[in-house]
């Protein structure tokens, strides 16, 4: 009986012999290798610097896609310099008047004009981020600052709907994740602002400043990398403007059409010097920083 008895109690007394070595094991352990460990899964690398440039003017102009002809496009609400019309050149820019923080970028971004029952509404938080994202280390490492005078164009102002692959502005609301984001218009909440995100492309040509269409010299990467038609990384533009709508979209419109149509323009006038500064301080060695261009 008393072996039987010895046999049937091995499993616990091997238990409690396992919750011995565990307790030891993990006292053997210094507590800061825990909390380093968790630190680390923590870290979040961002490569960033941003300009906030609030509203400045409105014309019917677009010196990209209709340059030299004043009241030729739809309705465009410009940001940063003061200066741009239909005949705004690069030596324009350089050195105008800016709304921007920094006051060193004086280059001009636009878009078209918001409305509701056709009186226009002009958003109160317009930042323009600088990123390394979207693309491999490796190529982060290589991202050269735009090249003075670079025009791009982003979204599609013909687009023909939500299911239009051209479009690529999203709508959400601010502080209201529960809101899914869309391509058109949506319904924010009593309090929240209407937001909308734009990512323009990254990968320069290495050759043109523009092209005929205003974007075929430009594109999106692929798996991380340029493509080799494009393999001149340069900083991702996002374009994050917030209006002060919410509640319904009735009588809500751009002057080129519906939400989906919402489509960015950029005109480069950095110095470059202080863009140089700032791709190689922040973006190249993934760091955030703010608008001064210094780590934050």
């Amino acid at each position: 009986m008393l072996r039987s008895s010895s046999r049937s109690g091995l499993p616990a007394v091997l238990a409690a012999f396992a919750l011995v070595v565990t307790a030891l094991f993990a006292a053997s352990v210094p507590a800061s290798a825990d909390r380093s460990a968790t630190a680390d899964a923590e870290v979040v690398r961002v490569a960033e610097f941003l300009a906030e440039c609030p509203y400045s003017h409105r014309l019917p102009d677009d010196p990209i896609v209709a340059p030299g002809l004043p009241g030729g496009s739809h309705m465009h609400s410009f940001f940063g310099s003061r200066v741009t019309n239909a005949h705004t050149t690069v030596t324009d820019l350089l050195g105008s008047s800016s709304t921007c923080n920094p006051v060193q970028d004086t280059s001009s971004y636009w878009v078209p004009t918001m409305y509701r029952n056709n009186v226009p509404v002009e958003p109160t938080g317009t930042t323009f981020y600088y990123l390394g994202e979207g693309v491999n280390d490796a190529v982060i490492q290589r991202i050269q600052p735009f090249p003075l005078g670079l025009r791009i164009v982003a979204g599609n102002a013909r687009s023909t709907g939500v299911n239009d692959p051209t479009s690529i502005a999203r709508w959400s609301c601010l502080h209201h994740g529960e809101v899914n984001p869309s391509k058109d218009f949506v319904n924010c909440p009593a309090g929240s602002m209407l937001e909308s995100y734009l990512d323009f492309p990254q990968c320069w040509n290495g050759r043109d400043l523009d092209s005929a269409d205003h974007k075929s010299h430009m594109a999106y990467p692929v798996a991380g990398a340029c493509p080799a038609t494009h393999p001149v990384p340069v900083p991702k533009l996002r374009q994050v403007l917030r209006y002060p709508v919410s509640g319904s979209t009735a009588g809500l419109r751009l002057a080129s059409g519906a939400g989906y149509t919402m489509h960015g323009d950029f005109f480069n006038a950095w110095p470059t010097a202080e863009l140089a500064r700032r791709v190689t301080n922040c973006i190249n060695v993934i760091v955030k920083c703010g608008a001064d261009g210094n780590p934050s």
